[in-house]
């Protein structure tokens, strides 16, 4: 007989990447809670496994581990001999982040920044026009302008002339500086519920997309609890929850001044937090107050939002909190700034810092 006989095909399996993988996924997720502490990482990931066998007899943990170090996720070459993790283990958190919140961009193909404008750019358009003193040289398509001369000379007595030169438009796309702040208040982890994980993740996830994909757009970092500091994007895993009260005032102080340097005209400001400002500095000293929204502390707090209006830098707050008194906070702050405020739970924290960041990128001011 001649001929071919087809069967089913039976991919070859390997155990151990599906097993890599599956333990990989939940090793970040641990990393993430653990504030970077690969050790106690592995501890957890040792009695996760233990109670749901996501490893095998194949494949253990300890394989796991030595996978990990010969990929360069991890390293012991510590003054210690502790694990640490690498920079291209904090770059695959970061993927992971931006992957799990937001994926569904490789469907619905938005997140652009492009407008409706024409202008500087360094994206050449479709569009066609004669050329204007002062254009430049690239600009110029000289297969339409070579067509033009042909057709307005001929090819016997063939030039060249300015009436002939046709320069391809370049679109215009928007840069945004973004700064983006995180509570670290001791309430992020109060009662039982942890708040700063997803909080961890959302920034992540919008500074790998930042980085990879608007590389011409900027994102500073901030953190504040009893005060404010600007952290390295690198930082982000190991990010923690201090016994800290809320000072927001000195976050947007401190966001305003890092927009101040920026030359781009689009500028905005989120704000994830899960509670109402309740703490200011008067010189060296603090001024405290968890009990309700202090009047001083707020009207504080409302004059900073206030002052972003006037300076065209929208904030966006994301409260996690469904207090009616903190909403009614978030309200009035919102008001007085202009600007966009939502009360998320932590699930769907993701997919409205994504929403919103589309929709203030996209002003021109």
């Amino acid at each position: 007989m001649i001929g071919y006989r087809f069967t089913k095909y039976l991919a070859h399996k390997d155990l151990s990447d599906t097993t890599f993988d599956q333990l990989f996924n939940v090793f970040n997720e641990l990393l993430l809670i653990t504030g970077g502490d690969v050790s106690e990482a592995l501890s957890w990931l040792t009695n996760i496994d233990k109670q749901y066998n996501i490893s095998n007899s194949e494949y253990g943990i300890g394989d796991f581990i030595d996978d990990l170090k010969s990929k360069g996720f991890i390293t012991d070459k510590t003054p210690d001999g502790s694990f640490e993790i690498t920079a291209k283990a904090e770059q695959s958190i970061r993927k992971s982040a931006l992957e799990e919140i937001f994926g569904k961009l490789k469907k619905s193909g938005k997140g652009e920044h492009k407008t409706n404008f024409t202008g500087l750019g360094e994206e050449p358009g479709t569009d066609r026009r004669n050329y204007e003193f002062g254009d430049l040289l690239h600009q110029i398509s000289m297969t339409d302008s070579l067509r033009n001369a042909q057709i307005n000379h001929g090819l016997g007595d063939f030039m060249l002339t300015e009436d002939d030169l046709e320069v391809v438009e370049s679109e215009y796309k928007t840069q945004t500086s973004t700064v983006l702040m995180i509570d670290i208040s001791h309430s992020m982890i109060l009662y039982g519920e942890d708040r700063i994980t997803p909080a961890k993740k959302v920034a992540m996830a919008l500074a790998e997309l930042i980085t990879k994909k608007y590389k011409k757009d900027t994102l500073d970092i901030i953190v504040f609890g009893n005060d404010a500091w600007q952290i390295e994007i690198k930082d982000l895993p190991y990010l923690q929850v201090g016994p800290y009260h809320t000072n927001t005032i000195a976050g947007l102080e401190l966001a305003m001044d890092l927009l101040r340097r920026r030359k781009n005209k689009n500028k905005q400001i989120f704000m994830i937090t899960d509670g109402k400002p309740t703490c200011m500095k008067q010189g060296i000293k603090y001024y405290k107050n968890s009990f309700g929204l202090d009047p001083k502390i707020l009207n504080k707090t409302l004059n900073l939002g206030a002052q972003c209006r006037r300076l065209n830098i929208p904030i966006t707050t994301f409260m996690i909190a469904s207090d009616p008194y903190l909403q009614e906070f978030v309200k009035e702050f919102t008001t007085v700034n202009n600007g966009n405020a939502y009360y998320s739970s932590l699930k769907g924290l993701g997919d409205l810092v994504f929403e919103d960041y589309k929709r203030n990128r996209k002003k021109r001011y």
